[in-house]
């Protein structure tokens, strides 16, 4: 059986690098992404533990040009891309009236733009080999509102609805699409939110945990980063075409 591989964008830190160890684990080749200064070290560190092959790219998710040359460097080392998680993302908390326009823009390209790119780029490939899983990481804020989100709350929105586009597109070739849309889950993104919530709602950060960050949630808990890892598997298996 040909070993499947998977490119996950924002992998070399929170959520992606959970999924990351997860596919690792189940034995599929990596192809990492991340601009962590260490993202290298971290992507050789999960392929040895496991004994997987894998490839690190630090493309930027601002510049469309990069990320079509990891999806080229990913097809040049593996032969094929199976499955595309689109993952990363970035945050700014701020009111509407206060919101910078360079932080609107870049909130948009990173968490949306990039993963419409990959999907294009993905896509010709995938219906040649009559098969992919693409899985967009989204949010409950795709599907919900917060105040002072305005920038991710559109981008997440947004992504869902690329999400059924691509889904629709995709199913006569054996590609299906489907986005996850976790609660919070306890990443250095969040903390971030912790940070910048306190500030915007004039109380401490111990408070804005149950008072903000999961006042709205039914199950007053972060999310384990290992249930979307293993969520994330179970769309991208062979058995899941009608998912």
């Amino acid at each position: 059986m040909t070993t499947r591989t998977v490119l996950i964008t924002g992998s070399t830190s929170g959520i992606g690098l959970g999924i990351a160890r997860s596919f690792a684990r189940a034995k599929y080749n990596i192809i990492f992404n991340g601009l962590e200064k260490n993202g290298s070290e971290l992507a050789a560190g999960i392929a040895n533990e496991f004994q997987v092959g894998h490839l690190y790219s630090p493309a930027n998710a601002l510049d469309s040009n990069q990320l079509r040359t990891m999806v080229d460097e990913g097809l040049q080392k593996f032969k094929h891309i199976d499955v595309l998680i689109n993952n990363c993302g970035i945050q700014h908390v701020a009111p509407i009236e206060n919101f910078p326009d360079d932080k609107w823009a870049d909130i948009l390209r990173i968490n949306l733009t990039s993963a419409f790119i990959l999907t294009k780029a993905l896509l010709k490939p995938m219906k040649e080999n009559k098969f992919g899983r693409i899985i967009n990481v989204a949010s409950a804020h795709g599907l919900f509102a917060s105040e002072y989100k305005s920038a991710y709350v559109a981008a997440k929105h947004g992504i869902l609805g690329l999400t059924k586009v691509t889904a629709l597109e995709g199913a006569p070739f054996n590609i299906n699409c489907n986005a996850i849309c976790p609660g919070y889950v306890r990443t250095p993104l969040v903390d971030g939110q912790i940070r910048d919530q306190a500030k915007s709602h004039d109380i401490s950060e111990s408070e804005v945990i149950p008072r903000v960050i999961l006042q709205k949630q039914a199950v007053k808990k972060f999310v384990p980063i290992e249930l979307i890892g293993k969520l994330a598997l179970l769309l991208a298996d062979e058995q899941s075409a009608t998912l």
